[in-house]
């Protein structure tokens, strides 16, 4: 009985490997595929900053609630060009006054159709405090110039001409910039402004206004040590 039962797994073997043969599959090409299917189901859904845990799991952690609305993958705003190590978090301002968070999201998202220009940002804070997420930590975005390579880019939405934040949305930047700190091992002076790169005057009002932006800086220090309280007691 047990000399038949092994003759018949050698046979259902050799069917397997002959149909993947015919079909022009290895062991080694299953394997790399099914590693490709987890790396994919981990970079999908809405665990996506950047796949450990969810927006409630951050938010114990000390980020605001992050909805997770990825850009559709293009060469205009999300190139899936990977980010190899994080260095910096980049603070910008949308220059368009009155504008809500997902309005931007959906312009970057349109950017796939309509081929206006290369622009993109990984978060979006509106003026309400919501964050949207548009693309995962892993990519780069389109935001930083020659700083893309390495930095993750905050959008933040102001509601005047000034670019100065409201609460809700200063509030939630720097939640957002010290869980984002916290997570790549990165300090305070890691956040930077997208003028520190270039000179553009971004986020406006922090450019021109220096002590509001060593005030911003200081608070997400702050944040940090209050996150770094927060994994001690999970």
């Amino acid at each position: 009985m047990s000399l038949m039962l092994l003759m018949l797994i050698v046979l259902i073997g050799w069917i397997i490997i002959n149909r993947a043969s015919e079909n022009g599959w290895s062991i080694g090409d299953f394997l790399h595929n099914s590693d490709t299917m987890i790396s994919d189901a981990e970079q999908s859904g809405t665990d996506n900053a950047d796949s450990s845990g969810g927006p409630e799991q951050w938010q114990k952690e000390g980020a605001p609630y992050i909805d997770v609305e990825l850009l559709t993958p293009n060469e205009y705003s999300r190139p899936q060009i990977p980010i190899e190590s994080v260095q910096y978090i980049a603070i910008h301002y949308t220059a368009n006054p009155g504008a809500t968070a997902i309005a931007n999201r959906n312009y970057f998202e349109n950017l796939a159709t309509t081929h206006d220009t290369k622009v993109s940002s990984h978060f979006v804070v509106g003026l309400d405090g919501e964050v949207v997420q548009c693309i995962p930590t892993s990519e780069m975005s389109y935001a930083t110039n020659s700083r893309n390579v390495d930095t993750l880019s905050i959008e933040c939405c102001h509601p005047d001409e000034t670019g100065k934040f409201n609460e809700a949305t200063y509030d939630s930047a720097v939640k957002l910039s010290a869980w984002l700190c916290v997570r790549f091992g990165l300090t305070s002076e890691n956040v930077i402004r997208h003028y520190d790169v270039t000179g553009k005057n971004c986020p406006k009002y922090y450019v021109e206004n220096p002590d509001a932006w060593i005030q911003m800086k200081s608070d997400i220090a702050v944040q940090i040590d209050v996150d770094y309280g927060l994994q001690d007691v999970q």
